[in-house]
């Protein structure tokens, strides 16, 4: 038992061992894609929200909306101009109920365009954008909540029992004031869009990894924890960034296996 072992020992030879181990680390310390060719990749992958533009137009309807509602008011039901023309055009509808039904048509095109925008954000959300997507979670909702006010406020205008000319003062005023407030925001969203385009930055996670690569020294980043972070914003953050790398880490394997049946 004791012969066989030094003759074991004596077959081996350590410098292949050594030298491999040395290999191997060499091999294991070189990167096998530069962060530079990974981040322009990833630019070159990237995907443009295309809402902007429906946000435009749902901002030229709205203004649109408004002027005809103005004019069907004043022609028709303030009895400005020629009721056979308000005749010819409405039929048997009054002004009124005309440009009511026009603020419910409005309303439909809000509800979906707000479901068209939820559905790019999310996707955007999965593509591992986390800070854009948590920046307009509530500006794209506001036109959707204020048009819904407004036809609350319109049907409470409609059912009281006020004379023609303060219901139409009244709803006109309304719906005035849901044009300034609606406008603007939705403005501020389609320039949040246009600059989010443009960026065409990196997802959060590589941004991180990268300033991480940059300054070692650099404070801690979003994906971990703030002190003035509530521990549900906490959750969702963790939450998404793991959908987020399980997406990565799959189309990674898949790019790896594409590589090594080229080689």
């Amino acid at each position: 038992m004791d012969s066989g072992g030094p003759s074991l020992y004596a077959n081996a030879d350590p410098s292949v061992d050594l030298t491999q181990s040395i290999e191997d680390d060499s091999v294991g310390d070189e990167p096998l894609i530069s962060v530079d060719a990974l981040h322009s990749a990833i630019r070159r992958e990237f995907k443009t929200v295309t809402t902007h533009w429906l946000a435009g137009l749902l901002t030229l309807l709205h203004v649109l909306f408004m002027v005809l509602s103005v004019c069907v008011a004043v022609l028709c039901v303030l009895n400005f101009g020629q009721k056979e023309v308000c005749a010819s055009v409405l039929g048997n509808l009054p002004g009124d109920s005309v440009v009511v039904l026009g603020k419910a048509c409005l309303w439909v095109l809000v509800l979906l365009f707000t479901w068209y925008v939820q559905h790019h954000h999310n996707q955007a959300r999965r593509r591992g954008y986390l800070q854009f997507y948590r920046e307009v979670q509530g500006l794209k909702h506001l036109p959707l909540t204020i048009h819904s006010i407004g036809n609350v406020a319109v049907l409470v205008v409609m059912v009281a029992e006020l004379v023609p000319p303060v219901r139409t003062y009244l709803l006109l005023s309304i719906l005035a004031l849901e044009l300034l407030v609606a406008v603007p925001c939705v403005l501020y969203y389609t320039v949040k869009v246009i600059r989010y385009n443009r960026e065409r930055a990196a997802p959060d996670v590589s941004r991180e990894e990268h300033l991480h690569i940059n300054n070692v020294t650099s404070l801690p980043t979003e994906t971990g924890f703030r002190g003035s972070s509530s521990l549900e914003e906490v959750v969702e953050k963790q939450a998404d960034l793991i959908e987020y790398l399980k997406q990565h880490n799959t189309l990674l394997s898949k790019r790896l296996l594409n590589l090594t049946a080229q080689h």
